[in-house]
């Protein structure tokens, strides 16, 4: 019969792998993770799916362990992931592990050829005789298997070193067939970040999370707070980074995390290929990404002047190391946004900033001049002067009603944000003038969902011509995966 242990409880981050640009484990940036976390969790888990194990070769695996053991250096539990497609490469790792010193291993089901139940279950069974602690590890999105509820409880009840069982699968009904049959007996951990708070109220021992090398702080008050009975502030910190890991968990979790890291200065590289930067981990995704960081203060503040050639303004901003120390050339700032869903109420936004006094001032002044609203333009704040153009000729009443109506209020609130973030300080809203291009769907419906769309969409826009992004790095580094938002087009 498996056996609860003191040890395997609470907060365990699934720790990414640092991969350098030729490619390689690096090493120095895998202890800097590793110190950054240590003081918020209970634990740690090295080569977890967030780890990237899959893609690394089993001597990779075995030197990331040695980094994680050797740095940790018996401050915390180390569960090492360990699972392999076959049984038999399990059997040599988790040996491995066991003699190198780990405290447990993570063993996933053996995955792609989707064996039985009876075979997982013999799996295993193999396993169990090593003697190393193990934690099952269910989670069906990746390995095509999912545990049923007497699968688990028969390896539970009949193997003598399950000490654990992992769930990523976000299936809460199956977790609580898990509390029914064996809750007391092992420990129980969630891993799927959109349902944490509730599965540790339900009982869960803990969580091993993909977002925990974000924010671990914050998944420890959500812990310590559903241990003291504190629901409501559980269920409060849970509601707040809900966005952030349901960003995580569904756009490719490991570059979400690494460019989540790299934004909180811990730059921990890319993922490997196939994933890559701008693929399943969208620009519109990293934008988002970077707001929920900056509203739970995981952003340093930094200052930032403004060079407008005959004045310069220092403001204070949170701060990327994309973010410059001098931002100048504001005869013409570009920035573009993009945000959905859903389908028809996405917004695109195109965005100009520059001198009142210069080419982008002397635009909104001839094309008022000369067009007007009579021809859909229309002036929708005055500081900074801002200039509302559709990029789809306006025919209906609901059109123009979702347009200059909803999409305005969009536009103005992320104006308002980043006057209050510092992006737009109050000493340049006389001297600069933006232009917005945007577009609304035709056949658009939901107006909320249209004003918060070209919100998030003008908020990207803004940053992004500020900052000066994206840079012909990034654009480089992104190739691969540029996509044209509306179609595949390879």
């Amino acid at each position: 019969m498996g056996y609860k242990t003191e040890w395997f409880r609470g907060i365990y981050p699934a720790l990414v792998t640092p991969f350098a640009a030729d490619g390689s484990f690096d090493e120095a940036a895998y202890r800097r993770l590793i110190r950054h976390v240590l003081p918020h969790v209970n634990g740690v888990v090295p080569c977890g799916t967030t780890g990237e194990f899959s893609y690394m070769t089993i001597e990779e695996r075995k030197r990331v362990i040695e980094v994680c053991l050797d740095e940790v250096d018996g401050r915390v539990p180390v569960v090492a992931g360990t699972g392999c497609p076959s049984t038999r490469d399990t059997l040599a790792l988790t040996e491995w592990a066991r003699d190198a010193g780990v405290t447990g291993v993570l063993v996933v089901a053996p995955y792609y050829l989707k064996p039985s139940f009876n075979e997982v279950y013999d799996h295993y069974r193999a396993l169990d005789k090593l003697g190393v602690p193990l934690v099952l590890y269910n989670i069906p999105q990746c390995a095509g298997t999912h545990f049923r509820w007497w699968t688990a409880e028969g390896m539970i009840l009949d193997f003598d070193n399950v000490v654990g069982i992992k769930d990523s699968s976000g299936d809460l009904p199956f977790m609580e067939a898990l509390f029914e049959k064996v809750k007391g007996r092992v420990s129980i951990f969630v891993g799927h970040d959109e349902v944490v708070q509730a599965a540790l109220a339900a009982g869960a021992d803990g969580a091993i999370l993909a977002s925990a090398n974000l924010i671990p702080d914050i998944w420890q008050k959500v812990y310590r707070a559903t241990l003291e009975g504190d629901l409501a502030t559980a269920q409060m910190w849970q509601q707040r980074v809900q966005k952030l890991v349901r960003i995580v968990v569904r756009a490719s979790s490991t570059q979400a995390v690494k460019e989540g890291l790299r934004m909180m200065g811990v730059d921990v590289g890319d993922s490997r290929h196939p994933v890559m930067p701008g693929g399943g981990f969208r620009r519109e995704d990293y934008e988002e990404l970077r707001l929920q960081l900056e509203s739970l203060g995981k952003l340093q503040e930094a200052e930032v002047v403004y060079d407008l050639g005959d004045k310069r303004v220092r403001t204070r901003v949170p701060a990327t190391p994309d973010t410059p120390s001098v931002v100048s050339g504001w005869t013409l700032r570009v920035g573009e946004g993009f945000a959905g869903p859903p389908f028809q109420e996405l917004a695109h936004v195109d965005l100009l900033i520059g001198r009142r006094d210069g080419p982008v001032g002397r635009a909104v002044e001839r094309a008022m001049a000369g067009w007007g609203e009579e021809r859909g333009l229309k002036v929708i704040n005055e500081r900074p002067l801002t200039l509302l153009v559709p990029t789809v000729t306006i025919r209906t009443a609901k059109q123009r009603r979702l347009f200059y109506e909803h999409a305005a209020e969009g536009v103005n609130l992320a104006i308002r944000k980043n006057v209050e973030s510092g992006f737009l300080p109050e000493e340049v809203l006389d001297e600069v003038v933006l232009i917005v291009n945007a577009f609304v769907h035709p056949a658009a419906s939901i107006a909320k969902r249209v004003a918060f769309n070209n919100f998030k969409a003008t908020n990207q826009a803004i940053r992004k011509a500020i900052e000066g992004r994206p840079t012909l790095a990034q654009l480089f580094n992104e190739k691969a995966a540029a996509r044209h938002p509306f179609r595949y087009a390879p």
